[in-house]
């Protein structure tokens, strides 16, 4: 090799190298948990056929060490989660978690003070495990009593809760957040990255304090501002709350914000797109997402929908075993432009770990379960067609929607359910979507049939 050469191959090695080193320095992790919903009643070795307040008196006959499907979590499942998340990333950047910590019980067997403590207990273990981690947290709409009814204004709860979470919040933020539950922060106190926290409780439907309010606690008019002055300041924003708008996949026309609500969000993401690198929410216990898009059409915004760390079985109506295996998630993203690179889900089978030993493993990455190059909103929207179009991917992103628990097939209604709800956040959209992808299931029944078990096959090769 003469030296010509051989310089030109220093170069390119050394470009390598300092691309390769600038994409190390600029890639982070955070986690992201939701919906821990921890049940103090829960006592594997009672006598009762229910071993928790939870399943409304449902027989509990496979309960076990980590707790049971018809049951939220035990304290030792909180504790393995936490285990689990310091064993995978003990050091992440930063921690989102998006509230819904009490049990599902009923009123009356909850109150003020035991809905503190419970904040309180799941604050301390977090910060226990990951002592030295910013955590973002939100608030849910089981970590308030009454449950569903936050005011939006000035009250005890938000001001206790503000106190638990002294060491996690600036004091401008602490002010915010008694007044409505919710800030915005620079995020790691990076200049050029920022955060914003909803209590988009205060949109539900099941909020009767809300019900004639335009604006609760000016959180609308607060939000539109924090984001005008971001993109004056060039900031990247994600945005986190617990209650998502749109519908639940898993209940035909089930959503959860008032109209008026939904439509004013899906505007403030439209308005605001062009800084807004991500949308982090739980609330349903499952794992999907949700696209936001131009008034042309264009993907702008993708909302991701956290699985829940308990495994109950809900209560809906309408939704059939609607259980989930315990769930956490990791984003890998781009500590300059907040774009997330990659999502990487772990999950503890439960059955298996009441049965033999503990155990937590990697349930999918999404590049490599959907072959996008990242969670971009170009990449989501192109999941999600991949999932509209293929039996394949919705099969699996059906499997992956439960964490494992449901891995019956994803029917012709179930496939419309998934899809509309992921395409259209909007009210009037997602009516129109159930209308036109029901009415393309035209073709004769023994087709039908055969196509399924030929696109079954095809799977599996």
């Amino acid at each position: 090799m003469n030296r010509t050469m051989a310089g030109v191959w220093k170069i390119i090695l050394l470009n390598i190298f300092i691309v390769s080193a600038r994409s190390s320095v600029m890639k982070g992790y955070f986690w992201h948990i939701s919906d821990l919903h921890w049940d103090p009643s829960y006592d594997v070795g009672s006598n009762s056929a229910s071993k928790c307040a939870s399943s409304g008196g449902r027989p509990t006959p496979n309960a076990g060490k980590f707790g049971d499907y018809f049951c939220d979590s035990p304290w030792t499942l909180i504790n393995s989660t936490l285990s689990a998340m310091r064993g995978i990333l003990p050091d992440p950047d930063f921690i989102i978690w998006t509230g819904d910590d009490t049990p599902h019980v009923p009123n009356e067997q909850l109150g003020v003070e035991p809905v503190l403590r419970i904040i309180g207990n799941l604050t301390h273990i977090i910060k226990s495990t990951f002592p030295n981690t910013k955590v973002y947290s939100a608030m849910g709409n089981h970590d308030y009593h009454p449950k569903n009814q936050m005011p939006p204004e000035k009250n005890n709860i938000y001001e206790q809760t503000a106190n638990l979470w002294h060491d996690w919040l600036h004091a401008a933020s602490k002010e915010t957040f008694k007044i409505g539950g919710y800030y915005t922060e620079k995020l790691l106190n990076q200049t050029g990255l920022r955060v914003v926290v909803l209590n988009t409780n205060l949109y539900y439907d099941q909020n009767k304090l809300t019900e004639n309010i335009k604006d609760p606690a000016d959180q609308f008019s607060w939000a539109d501002k924090v984001l005008q002055d971001a993109a004056k300041n060039n900031e990247k924003v994600y945005i986190i709350g617990h209650v998502p708008p749109g519908f639940f996949e898993k209940k035909r026309d089930k959503a959860w914000f008032r109209k008026e609500f939904n439509k004013r969000y899906i505007d403030l993401i439209q308005k605001h797109s062009a800084i807004i690198q991500g949308q982090f929410f739980g609330h349903h216990h499952t794992d999907s997402f949700r696209m936001f898009y131009s008034s042309k059409g264009s993907p702008i915004s993708a909302m991701f929908l956290t699985p829940g760390v308990t495994p109950w079985i809900t209560t809906l109506p309408g939704v059939i075993d609607g259980g989930n295996n315990p769930g956490i998630r990791m984003f890998q993203y781009d500590t300059k432009t907040l774009l997330i690179k990659d999502i990487i889900t772990y999950y503890m089978n439960l059955t298996y770990s009441n049965v033999a030993h503990e155990r937590w493993e990697k349930e999918y990455r999404l590049t490599e379960a959907f072959r996008v190059p990242d969670a971009s909103p170009a990449s989501m929207h192109r999941v999600m067609e991949r999932i509209s179009t293929d039996k394949c991917y919705l099969q699996k992103y059906f499997e992956f929607n439960s964490v494992n628990y449901d891995l019956t097939e994803c029917h012709a209604d179930c496939r419309i359910d998934h899809v509309c709800a992921m395409r259209e956040v909007d009210f009037e959209a997602y009516e129109k979507c159930v209308v036109k992808e029901g009415g393309s299931s035209t073709a004769p029944v023994l087709f039908t049939l055969l196509l399924s078990l030929m696109l079954s096959l095809l799977c599996l090769s």
